[in-house]
């Protein structure tokens, strides 16, 4: 559902309306009343508006912003689907969707949507679309100026129904014209599994909608008969899905009957206990789990119950905090709303939610709950444990910043361009395991940043610049000006070195975009693994099972 930014007077004035009876009202007026009453008066003013603003109104744009707006000041998780609306909402259940899958971009220069990235085994790979393909028409339909979200509206649609596509692809001389058959698309659900180095088996999960749990077991046992005898869970990235899905796959490590979740809400149907049912695959296992700020909801429930049950050890950044539990009603007209009904406490009693929404500063701004307001909880062998603010790691890896000229270079589409021109020259390459960008395609790719008059915004210069401007506000400047100088020199922008500088990281991102080219997601995440810290982090742990046992341990 599109997030309407700005916000008119009218469609303000409705929503305040609406939610009066929620902010503050006279206590010897019965709820029920203050319900009734609000809501007659908003009926009134769509009325009065319909009939004497200057403007004629658009009843379903208006009201829907209003709609809009009153529930964005709940949570950003409350959120209303009209009818038209309904895939969307089935693919975030569901993760599936009916479409051709594959990701677009848009590319500023052009004014048109590009392809991005192919799914494998989905009907825009199987017909031959190609990362760069440049999507020129839709059924005779030019798609010059059409942004990505009305371009993938268009790519989308009911399963079994069929379009053409003309593209141009850099490196052809003429445009290619393709026809397609849209279907259901499921997005894959484990895009990479493997045994790594020293019996470490590797599971990416990537949501917990659909049925990943059943994916998950299968994978699971397929990488113990491999000999894995460990495990990492790499959930960084996974912003949730399915509460039952979490506590399934949960279920798989920790003893039938154990109590995983407990909702919380204002309903009898919205407080809930959740225990795992089943009896477990392996309870012995070492069990490392990757984690980041996009870890949240369902994945924080995961990662959170195994840290507080002292299952496995929680590796990486702190997750993202959202201990808050949706469910759909079903409104007229085919509508739904989505709406937080709940929120949920995982074994030690803690809650993960990061932000008290219920609590908004003046400007209606909202903030995290500080360190300082948090409370102490115990794991089950009495670790501490803090809530309010996701799910802290065992071990914390530090990561470097990502330089600023690689948002640049990936920002103007160089990257993915010269991605694009490597595959046109290379009509093959080394699996993903053995793919090394050589030296000689680095310059290449260099001298194509140079030929495109590449700037990019140095923040140490104009931090600079910003300081000379206090310094001669509060009278420092001129005494300082040799140092000035000297710094200047020092700063002065040089396109060469930070490209030779920040290598490393760029050859990365070369490498990663050419794999999603020839090996799809699978080899894109294969690239990632090379060299991530996080990765290399949880197998020392579980290398060394002394230290590992001792991590999780009751404290001395």
């Amino acid at each position: 559902m599109k997030k309407l930014k700005s916000w008119h007077s009218v469609a303000m004035l409705l929503s305040v309306v609406a939610v009066m009876s929620l902010w503050g009202f006279d206590k010897g007026e019965s709820r029920d009343f203050q319900i009734a009453k609000n809501l007659d008066i908003f009926n009134s003013i769509v009325k009065e508006l319909d009939m004497f603003y200057v403007d004629t109104l658009n009843p379903d744009k208006t009201i829907r912003e209003g709609i809009d707006n009153m529930l964005y000041s709940l949570d950003p998780y409350t959120v209303y689907y009209p009818e038209d609306d309904r895939d969307e909402l089935e693919q975030m259940l569901r993760n599936k969707y009916g479409g051709i899958g594959s990701v677009i971009t848009w590319n500023e220069n052009l004014k048109r949507s590009v392809i991005s990235e192919p799914y494998e085994g989905m009907p825009a790979a199987e017909v031959g679309l190609k990362a760069g393909d440049i999507l020129l028409e839709l059924d005779g339909q030019d798609l010059l100026g059409k942004d990505n979200q009305q371009v993938s509206e268009m790519l989308r649609g009911e399963a079994g129904t069929s379009f053409t596509l003309k593209v141009e692809r850099p490196g052809e001389n003429n445009n290619l014209t393709f026809n397609i058959v849209r279907r259901y698309i499921e997005l894959p659900l484990i895009p990479y599994y493997a045994k790594l180095d020293d019996g470490v088996g590797y599971i990416n999960l990537s949501t917990f909608s659909g049925n990943p749990s059943k994916e998950f077991k299968r994978v699971f046992q397929e990488l113990k008969s491999q000999g894995a005898t460990s495990l990492v869970i790499d959930l960084r990235g996974n912003g949730g899905g399915l509460l039952d899905e979490a506590i399934e796959i949960a279920n798989f490590f920790v003893p039938k009957g154990q109590t995983l979740v407990t909702t919380r809400g204002k309903t009898r149907q919205a407080s809930e206990t959740y225990k795992t049912l089943r009896e477990p695959l392996d309870l012995d296992i070492p069990i490392a789990v990757l984690v980041n700020s996009g870890t949240a909801s369902s994945s924080e429930i995961l990662a959170g119950s195994l840290q507080d049950l002292d299952r496995a050890v929680i590796v990486g950044t702190r997750t993202y905090g959202k201990g808050l539990v949706q469910a759909t009603r079903p409104l007229p007209y085919g509508g739904t709303i989505k709406l937080t009904t709940s929120k949920y406490y995982i074994p030690s009693g803690r809650c993960v939610q990061a932000i008290d929404y219920s609590h908004r500063n003046a400007d209606g701004s909202v903030g995290r709950i500080p360190d300082s307001l948090t409370t102490v909880f115990h794991t089950a062998i009495g670790r501490e444990v803090r809530d309010g603010g996701g799910v802290s790691p065992d071990i914390v890896v530090e990561h470097e910043q990502t330089p600023n000229i690689v948002y640049y270079l990936t920002r103007d589409n160089l990257i993915f361009d010269y991605a694009t021109d490597f595959c046109v020259k290379h009509k093959s390459i080394a699996a993903p395991a053995e793919f090394k960008l050589s030296d000689k395609d680095y310059e290449e790719f260099k001298e194509k940043v140079k030929a495109a008059n590449f700037k990019y915004d140095q923040q140490s210069e104009r931090l600079l610049k910003d300081l000379k401007t206090m310094a001669e506000f509060e009278g420092y400047k001129q005494d300082a000006e040799a140092e000035f100088e000297a710094l200047e020199k020092k700063l002065q922008h040089n396109l060469d070195r930070d490209l030779d500088h920040f290598s490393k990281d760029i050859k990365m991102l070369i490498s990663t975009e050419i794999m999603k080219r020839f090996y799809y997601q699978k080899g894109s995440i294969i690239e990632q693994l090379k060299d991530d810290p996080d990765l290399a982090e949880a197998k020392k742990i579980l290398t060394d099972l002394p230290r590992y046992h001792k991590m999780l341990s009751a404290p001395v």
